[in-house]
C-alpha cells in the first residue's frame, strides 16, 4: 500500500485519534531507546509498550536481548517513525537485525494486546 493511500485506511478511535500500530524489533535495549528517541522527534507517535526477549541464537548472540517497541499514531506518522527508527538502527545493527511493521488499521480486540509487555512505557 502506498503511503499516499494509507490515510484512507486510518481508523478513528472514540477520542478522534487514529490507531495505526507500529512495531519495531531490534537487538539491544539501548539501541531501541536511541532509535525510538529519534523516531519520536520526527513523528507524532505514542509509545505504548516495550517487550524484551532472547534472540534466536541465545547466549551466542553479540547482543543478548531482542527489544520490541509498540507505538501508535496516524498512518503517516507511524510510517515516518518506522523509517527514522530503521535508518537510525542501521548505525548499530545489520539490516537483518532490524524488523519494522505497520498495521494501518487494527482488528477489533488487538488493542488489548498492544499494552502487553515486560517493560512499562509510562
Amino acid at each position: 500500500m502506498e503511503l499516499q493511500n494509507a490515510c484512507l485506511y486510518e481508523r478513528k478511535l472514540g477520542d478522534g485519534m487514529t490507531n495505526a500500530l507500529g512495531l519495531l524489533e531490534v537487538l539491544g535495549f539501548s539501541v531501541a531507546l536511541y532509535v525510538m528517541d529519534q523516531a519520536c522527534k520526527q513523528a507524532n507517535i505514542t509509545i505504548q509498550a516495550m517487550d524484551c526477549n532472547n534472540p534466536i541464537n541465545g547466549d551466542d548472540a553479540t547482543i543478548p536481548v531482542v527489544v520490541q517497541v509498540k507505538f501508535t499514531g496516524s498512518v503517516s506518522d507511524v510510517q515516518v517513525a518506522l523509517d527514522v527508527a530503521k535508518e537510525s538502527a542501521r548505525m548499530f545493527l545489520a539490516e537483518d537485525e532490524i524488523v519494522t511493521r505497520l498495521i494501518s488499521s487494527q482488528a477489533d480486540g488487538l488493542e488489548k494486546l498492544i499494552h502487553t509487555g515486560k517493560v512499562q512505557a509510562w
